[in-house]
């Protein structure tokens, strides 16, 4: 098995914003050194409190100079508020310079202030991001392309440079929706899947939506490869777990709800209805709630215990863990749950494939 990081960077008004990036390079130079294999970092727009990362390929970019092994995911790139070539020009540059350790995950957003911000209409999000997902891989994949779709018309043009690794960055799909999870099964995309989004034993359901979208696309069933989010607190107790976790926790939750109180009664329509669901979970959240059906809370043994049977039912083939949500616990404190959950989960669960 393999284990990420997941970064989101909210920062609250009494926090520095130059000192939530240091302390996040930071973690990531740690994380390098402890073993983990990708950091995970999410581009989110407009609402400070919830996030200040609008470029997490520059965030790579910067840690890569200052690790040695570890790799850079795009948790995700928002595709269908940027042009795809551009996409495809920075992730390539991004490759390059963090010496072949990117990963490319993707997603069409499902945030309203985001669409709003960027002038995008979100109910153009699906077919906007399935075009720049074919544009980005044409781009990459031959040395001359030309693209004509309803949003995009692209004369031959030659995108340069091209990414290090060959034939192109690994791409995979933030499949929290029903819909993204059958559109990635059908094409064969590996996945990452949120426990926030579709909680234990929900989440179970919702791999298998996945699956059964790679059988119906003649992929092998078993074969795609599956990143899950959880939330991790390794701790002498779970009551300690809960002492250092909860506030932040929390945090993270109220400010779904604060965002979303930024949109108009629209942005729960369509292929989007399922996120009223987790919005109103999300305004009710209790710590027993997540403790049961998001997390990795406790002693290792309960970690590891947990981990295993998320494995066996879930066959998931890495665990992306979030060490702090909200950003309120301190820097120290997330460096040593870090160094904690390395030296006593990891070793027990690294043998699982």
């Amino acid at each position: 098995m393999k284990f990420g990081l997941f970064y989101q960077m909210p920062c609250a008004a009494d926090q520095s914003e130059a000192e939530r990036y240091r302390e996040t390079i930071a973690q990531i130079v740690l994380a390098d050194e402890l073993g983990f294999d990708t950091a995970w970092l999410a581009e989110l727009h407009f609402f400070q409190p919830f996030s200040i990362m609008p470029a997490p390929l520059q965030v790579a970019v910067a840690a890569a100079m200052q690790t040695r092994r570890i790799r850079f995911g795009t948790g995700v790139t928002l595709l269908p508020l940027h042009h795809p070539l551009r996409v495809a020009e920075e992730a390539a540059v991004t490759d390059i310079l963090t010496g072949g350790r990117l990963e490319l995950g993707v997603g069409r957003g499902t945030i309203a202030v985001h669409f709003r911000g960027y002038g995008v209409p979100r109910e153009e999000s699906r077919e906007r991001f399935e075009e720049s997902l074919a544009i980005i891989r044409g781009a990459w994949a031959s040395e001359r392309f030309a693209y004509a779709g309803r949003f995009y018309q692209i004369p031959e043009i030659s995108v340069a440079p091209r990414p290090l690794q060959k034939p192109h960055p690994p791409i995979r799909l933030a499949a929290n929706s029903p819909d993204t999870a059958e559109f990635a099964g059908l094409n064969g995309y590996d996945v990452m899947v949120a426990s926030p989004i579709n909680p234990l034993p929900g989440f179970y359901d919702h791999l298998r939506k996945y699956r059964d979208g790679r059988e119906r696309g003649r992929h092998d069933r078993a074969s795609g490869d599956v990143a899950a989010l959880f939330f991790t607190c390794t701790a002498d107790s779970l009551a300690q777990a809960r002492t250092e976790y909860e506030p932040s926790m929390m945090h993270y939750f109220r400010t779904i709800g604060e965002q979303a109180a930024l949109a108009d009664k629209g942005q729960y329509e369509g292929s989007y209805q399922y996120l009223r669901e987790v919005r109103e979970r999300a305004l009710k959240m209790s710590w027993e709630t997540v403790n049961e059906t998001m997390a990795l809370f406790g002693p290792p043994d309960e970690c590891i215990r947990r981990a295993a049977m998320i494995h066996g039912r879930g066959r998931i083939n890495q665990l992306v863990c979030w060490f702090n949500p909200g950003g309120r616990i301190p820097h120290r404190e997330v460096l040593a749950a870090m160094e904690r959950f390395a030296s006593k989960v990891m070793p027990s669960l690294r043998p699982f494939g």
